[in-house]
């Protein structure tokens, strides 16, 4: 079941905490508010995203707001109304509407405002909110000219009224109760919904409406539960997680690694606690004894009001009421002083930073938003999933690669790769348990991968265990078979900043694979780097994941080149380069032909192309996962091996550069320049340069995006002077005054 709720609190800032008494007792997908009081946007409520609509107006007042569940799929719905409402499209059931609406008491509506909105909202749809009217449809003992209004709309819409004659508003001045907050629906939902009276004002004046959708909501809030570390005992899991060595070397490569994840999950469950899996409670820090007692000081006189509603138990209320209100400011202030304190010069940076975000009020949301797909309203997690993985399918699949790439690429493949050598070179023999403790030293906490098994878990493993394990990597090195459950991916789709989120091709993938994969690449990487490093075969001007290099060293590189421009009085050129999708189109034919022409064979060689293939992944949004999806091409998100192949496949376009003309590569963000005082030179150099570049991606399988390619022209001559005409795939490459490197 959905529950939905709308609430006229009066003021969003000064009710946040009792918003989180209701979130808490209700859970609800949404709730519709009214009288939010808001000039901004700038507040937030952890596990919820905001829709509002402010009141134009000198001073805060009115307004209305949404609050949507981030784990549940929403969109919203653009309105335009000249009225206080607010509408979102949420996946419960089905795809509902659902809109807040606030009809302000000395403002006159007109009619044709509110058959407007109707034709507005997508069906079906509720509109809940506090319109004001008074009528004895809804249990008021009279009626006004707005309540006869909204009688007329229902009837002209064939709209249904979930309320009956409780009562949702306390007015405090004549100590009277009244009914103005109404919950309105299209009719194929009336069914299914039910409507009851919270019998708490909550602070305000208005009662809380608690509207109920009986149908079976597919879109479960339950989260698959995760181990916690912090309360785990260690001694027990290291004496329960006994992997015997010699059911590692009689069974397959695959039954092996079933037993050792099994023996591992199993010493897991049975010394680590898990969470619930339920949605986190919103927490009020400040909140004490003191708070819980005058709140139910107050709840009492509350109680004895509506049983016996005299003017001395109205009395005793509202100083009930003030009294809690004053001890819950005063455990506001202390709270804060507290937190303050905290931070001083003996806090790491880390805590330092996390602290200013909670003061800040900011929280990581990845909400989930409705996809559009081809015209086509995704709303179901499966059916979103699914489709965002479609996309991460499509990108790194050979279709997406231009017909000219394409036959070169299928051309080239024809000659196939012998990696297989007679000669036993250092870097394929066995690994040592040293390399084992070195690489597991170096590791930081990362979420699990398929397999559920942490690098924590491996770190308190006994020294046998660790051993088992080590035989394993060994023989996986030896047998040149690369496990089945090490080929999947579990993807987590993060939105990329400012995109539009209902396209599903602006998600981010973060992978997660088995860390127990990743601390065998982790090994293999220290060898393979090495190897490369040892011979020169990295270029100088790479920088990234190199130790000792960073981004600092272009960056240097680059202000260097500008200061000896301005200094010889010459004109700099810089042009930076866009490779779109450079991870997930890198052709992997082409990673293991560099590897056999650095002169690679062996061990090494054998397991980077076993590495390489067969991948597949799911997505997974909330508790849903999406079907099993191939990645053809691209080296795998997430692993440990794919930086150190992306940056070899890459190395070679530095050498298509002409010698007047400087490149910089960090993984693979490009820049390259040129420096002159003949403008002309400088021109066909850098269109040269470019050219070459270009040639190289297309033979690589690589595309470069024209409209994200920018220039920058530094020089400090006052004459007037133009910028020089490059192009790139015939288009001319635009100059910028600042560029994003």
């Amino acid at each position: 079941m959905a529950t939905l709720i709308s609430w006229n609190c009066r003021g969003f800032q000064n009710k946040s905490a009792e918003l989180r008494d209701l979130i808490n007792k209700h859970k609800p997908a949404c709730i519709a508010l009214q009288e939010t009081f808001l000039k901004t946007d700038k507040h937030s409520i952890r596990q919820y995203k905001i829709y509002s609509k402010h009141h134009i107006a000198d001073r805060a007042s009115g307004g209305v707001a949404i609050l949507a569940a981030t784990d549940i799929p929403t969109i919203p719905v653009t309105l335009n109304a000249n009225l206080q409402a607010v509408a979102i499209r949420i996946q419960t059931h089905s795809l509902i509407t659902v809109c807040s609406l606030y009809l302000p008491p000395s403002e006159r509506v007109s009619q044709t405002n509110l058959n407007n909105l109707i034709h507005q909202l997508p069906t079906p749809f509720i509109i809940l909110g506090d319109l004001n009217g008074h009528s004895s449809f809804w249990g008021s003992s009279d009626s006004n000219s707005r309540g006869l209004q909204i009688e007329q709309f229902i009837a002209d819409h064939n709209l249904c009224l979930l309320n009956s004659d409780e009562k949702t508003h306390f007015h405090l001045p004549t100590r009277t109760f009244h009914s103005v907050d109404l919950a309105i629906c299209s009719p194929p939902l009336l069914p299914f919904l039910s409507l009851t009276i919270d019998n708490d004002l909550y602070n305000s004046d208005h009662f809380p409406l608690i509207l109920t959708d009986s149908r079976h909501n597919p879109t479960s809030h339950f989260r698959p539960p995760k181990y916690i570390f912090n309360a785990a005992n260690w001694h027990k899991f290291t004496s329960l997680a006994n992997i015997n060595s010699d059911i590692i070397k009689s069974s397959t490569i695959d039954q092996a690694i079933d037993y050792v994840v099994n023996v591992i999950i199993e010493a897991a469950d049975n010394s680590i606690p898990k969470t619930s899996g339920m949605r986190r409670k919103q927490n009020k820090p400040w909140w004490n004894a003191d708070c819980q007692q005058a709140r139910k000081k107050q709840k009492k006189a509350w109680g004895v009001f509506r049983r016996h509603p005299s003017t001395a138990n109205f009395i005793n209320f509202k100083k009930s009421k003030a009294e809690f209100r004053k001890i819950q400011r005063r455990s506001q202030r202390e709270s804060w002083r507290k937190f303050v304190s905290s931070i001083n010069s003996r806090i790491s940076s880390r805590q330092l930073w996390n602290k200013v975000k909670k003061a800040s009020g900011v929280c990581r949301s990845n909400s989930i938003s409705v996809l559009i797909d081809k015209g086509n309203t995704i709303s179901n997690l499966k059916d979103i999933a699914n489709s965002i993985a479609s996309t991460l399918a499509h990108t790194s699949s050979n279709q997406i690669y231009p017909p000219s790439i394409l036959n070169n690429k299928k051309k080239a493949e024809k000659q196939k790769l012998n990696f297989i050598s007679r000669t036993n070179q250092p870097y394929n023999c066995d690994f040592s348990f040293m390399e084992f403790q070195s690489s597991l030293s170096n590791v930081h906490d990362s979420s699990p991968g398929p397999d559920k098994i942490s690098y924590s878990m491996i770190k308190h493993l006994s020294i046998a265990s660790q051993n088992s394990i080590l035989d394993l990597y060994n023989r996986i090195w030896r047998e040149h078979y690369f496990p089945t459950l090490w080929q999947q991916a579990i993807i987590i789709p993060l939105l990329k900043p400012g995109k539009d989120p209902t396209n599903p091709s602006n998600y981010r993938p973060i992978a997660l694979t088995s860390c127990l994969c990743k601390l065998f690449e982790r090994m293999i990487n220290k060898r393979l780097i090495y190897y490369m490093e040892a011979k020169n075969h990295l270029h100088s001007s790479q920088s990234g994941f190199r130790t000792g290099r960073s981004t600092i060293d272009n960056l240097l590189a680059l202000e260097t080149d500008i200061r000896l421009a301005f200094l010889q009085r010459k004109h700099l050129i810089a042009i930076f380069f866009d490779i779109e999708k450079a991870y997930d189109t890198t052709w992997r034919y082409g990673i293991l032909k560099d590897l056999h022409d650095l002169g690679l064979r062996g061990n090494l060689p054998i397991f980077l192309n076993n590495f390489l293939q067969f991948r597949r992944f799911q997505v997974k949004v909330e508790s849903e996962f999406s079907d099993f999806f191939i990645q053809e091409e691209g080296v795998p998100q997430g692993s440990v091996l794919s930086v150190t192949l992306f940056i070899l496949k890459i190395n070679n376009i530095l050498k298509q550069l002409p010698t007047s003309v400087r490149g910089y590569l960090y993984v693979d963000d490009l820049y390259i320049s040129c420096t002159g005082t003949n403008m002309n030179f400088i021109q066909r150099q850098l269109q040269i340069a470019v050219n070459s570049v270009t040639q190289w991606c297309n033979n690589n399988c690589y595309t470069i995006s024209s409209s994200k390619t920018a220039a920058v022209h530094f020089c400090r001559k006052r004459s007037l002077h133009f910028d020089p005409e490059i192009k790139l795939n015939d288009e001319i490459i635009p100059f910028v005054n600042d560029i994003r490197f």
